[in-house]
């Protein structure tokens, strides 16, 4: 049986793997001004393992707005056809806007939608995971960063 640290490590690779191919997307959840739960479905940008990662956005589009007001998420990646797998962390998000971070996240898909990392539309989601609920390999493993 895997032990938690192989488990992490295996879920921080997919959530890599996931931000650089073609099916970069994940469920990003935030909590509304009526105190209910919000979920969108957004790209990844970058990743480091599981602790965090980057997803980019408008700086008026409604999820931005409500991490304004309440930081908590939760990002969560699931079966992708070649491999099953449930990833969901929970922790906080912010709200990058300076250029430097924005050049750095670019890539190419964002193009569709936004005019280059000068666009001052463009916001990008910092999220830090606090903690975490995996399943990796038939293995089930929960805790805290």
């Amino acid at each position: 049986m895997p032990s938690n640290q192989e488990i992490i490590a295996k879920a921080g690779e997919i959530i890599a793997q996931r931000a650089a191919g073609e099916h970069n997307y994940c469920t990003l959840t935030s909590i509304g001004s009526d105190g209910f739960p919000a979920s969108t479905t957004i790209s990844v940008a970058k990743s480091e393992g599981v602790r965090w990662l980057t997803l980019c956005t408008g700086v008026g589009a409604p999820s931005a707005l409500r991490f304004r007001s309440n930081p908590k998420a939760c990002v969560c990646f699931n079966y992708d056809g070649d491999r099953m797998y449930h990833i969901a962390l929970m922790g906080e998000v912010e709200i990058c806007t300076g250029l430097e971070t924005k050049r750095d996240m670019w890539y190419e898909g964002l193009a569709n939608h936004f005019s280059g990392p000068e666009d001052e539309n463009l916001a990008v989601l910092r999220f830090t995971t606090k903690s975490y609920s995996l399943w990796v390999d038939f293995t089930e493993v929960r805790g805290e960063l």
